[in-house]
């Protein structure tokens, strides 16, 4: 993560906020950019396979 996301986040909160919601913002952040990246890299699984992936837990 790069220190001017941490800093946009923070300037995005308002005056009183708790730690809490500050880290769980950046954790929400990091994981968006980790999907992404691996969305990039294609290490996605398509729709149809969840479906079928799916079907076979319901059983």
């Amino acid at each position: 993560m790069q220190k001017s996301i941490v800093l946009n986040t923070l300037n995005e909160l308002p005056n009183k906020f708790s730690l809490d919601e500050f880290l769980e913002r950046l954790i929400v952040i990091e994981k968006i950019d980790e999907g992404m990246a691996e969305a990039k890299a294609g290490k996605t699984i398509s729709h149809d396979k969840v479906k079928k992936m799916a079907t076979k837990w319901q059983k």
